[in-house]
């Protein structure tokens, strides 16, 4: 099966990057979404950096009638809202393909330089389950993934085709307790899925909707200096 080379947007906070961090957008954005992030995040005393930020294919999505937009796999629903249940429906194919597609840019990033262990997978919303989709199924152990306002999806699939590789790897995991498009109550519950499954998930809830605050920013850059200050 072919894989669809993403287009990207890289910014490097110095010359020679030796770490990467490959961020993905929510739902009907795009890799611009979150480039002004790179000048607000403390980064001071940690080696050069290279932020990869790629854009999702253009597909219908269900839950927007059908209209096409950028997004990584199809949504129908409930998805976003509502603890998983034994008769939800997600589209499966479409993550596991967004997976291989991910799953190139760390390949890329490796035959340019930077090992596994050094790239975190970062990701708001939809790209918060890609991260959760792909750095538990790696091969490859990843410096961490940072998963902001979102959920696991397939759950069940999730505990027969994780890798050992990643058990052990820091999850930053931060919601808005305020969150009208991924409920509060579903992103605490797969946490609490994750924490059973025996990761390492840092937890941080915000008074805030689906979006970033001042604090949620102080937080990812300090988290950012302990998973590459290693």
């Amino acid at each position: 099966m072919t894989t669809t080379t993403l287009e990207t947007i890289e910014v490097e906070t110095a010359p020679n990057p030796g770490a990467a961090i490959i961020w993905m957008h929510g739902l009907g954005a795009d890799g611009n979404d979150f480039v002004p992030m790179v000048p607000e995040l403390d980064l001071r005393g940690l080696a050069p950096i290279r932020f990869i930020f790629p854009h999702a294919q253009v597909r219908p999505v269900t839950i927007n009638n059908g209209y096409e937009m950028r997004a990584w796999y199809d949504v129908y629903g409930g998805e976003f809202g509502s603890v998983p249940s034994g008769a939800q429906r997600e589209d499966s194919a479409g993550l596991h393909a967004s997976q291989l597609q991910i799953e190139a840019l760390i390949a890329k990033e490796n035959a340019r330089g930077i090992p596994t262990d050094h790239i975190v997978l970062a990701g708001f919303s939809q790209g918060c389950a890609m991260v959760l989709q792909t750095g538990l199924r790696h091969k490859d152990k990843l410096a961490g993934m940072m998963c902001l306002s979102g959920y696991l999806p397939l759950q069940a699939a999730t505990e027969t085709e994780r890798q050992p590789a990643n058990q052990t790897t820091p999850i930053f995991m931060a919601q808005g307790t305020a969150d009208p498009v991924v409920a509060f109550a579903r992103a605490t519950q797969s946490r609490d899925k994750l924490q059973s499954m025996g990761y390492n998930v840092e937890w941080h809830e915000y008074r805030m909707q689906h979006s970033l605050c001042q604090q949620e920013v102080a937080d990812i850059g300090a988290w950012l200096h302990r998973v590459f200050a290693k």
